[in-house]
């Protein structure tokens, strides 16, 4: 059993050198790698499920031996189960040798995409530094800032002009007051008839007193809404 693990490793090792030795698209590649380093950690991961049944009847025949009084039965089993455990042991290790594989793919893999990302860039930076023109870009700067400063002058003697024109009428306070003084004659009606409104505390207000009553509740929220108007 130990020589068929043994060949076992023996071509897994023979698959990650091929993989490797190939140089397709470099996405491409990267797919394979993972595809194959995938398939060789549930191949190890088999190999490992099936060494830890054997160690367990190899253990239970050498208590059944033992207790049968074999001692040269239960020695010979003993030394399988050394040699298995080594396989164990050996197996464990290709297996994390194989993900440290994958996690050192990966990483080359971002390495090298980023070195190809950072190229991009250099370029595109040599390109526009090439069509640059510092002058021409200083002077392209100083005009825009002396016709921004124009707009801004004129947009400011619009502004005084208009403001100049409204003020001269001087209609403004005129009309203030004169909408002051209508919503103070409003609100001086409107609080006499809450005044002579009745109140509801005596009892159940017939039909007619109850609408006044309701109107009355209507005003005073119209008052409410005057005043805050008038602030």
């Amino acid at each position: 059993m130990a020589d068929e693990f043994v060949t076992r490793n023996t071509e897994i090792y023979h698959h990650l050198s091929k993989m490797f030795r190939k140089k397709p698209d470099p996405k491409e590649q990267m797919r394979q790698q993972k595809r194959q380093l995938n398939r060789t950690q549930r191949e190890l991961a088999r190999d490992q499920s099936a060494l830890e049944r054997q160690e367990k009847q190899l253990e239970a025949e050498i208590k059944k031996m033992a207790r049968l009084g074999n001692k040269q039965a239960a020695t010979t089993l003993a030394k399988q189960l050394v040699n298995l455990r080594k396989q164990k042991t050996k197996n464990m290790t290709v297996s994390s040798r194989v993900m440290a594989i994958g996690h050192q793919s990966q990483a080359m893999h971002a390495s090298a995409k980023m070195a190809g990302a950072m190229s991009t860039a250099t370029k595109a930076m040599g390109s526009v530094n090439a069509q640059m023109n510092p002058v021409q870009l200083q002077q392209t700067l100083q005009n825009f800032e002396m016709e921004s400063s124009k707009m801004d002058m004129k947009e400011e003697m619009m502004n005084d002009t208009l403001e100049s024109i409204l003020d001269e009428s001087g209609d403004e306070e005129e009309q203030d007051a004169i909408v002051n003084q209508v919503l103070d004659e409003i609100g001086i009606e409107i609080s006499g008839k809450m005044a002579e409104a009745p109140s509801a505390h005596g009892g159940k207000l017939p039909t007619g007193q109850r609408a006044a009553a309701s109107k009355g509740t209507s005003d005073a929220d119209i008052e409410e809404m005057l005043a805050k108007l008038k602030a």
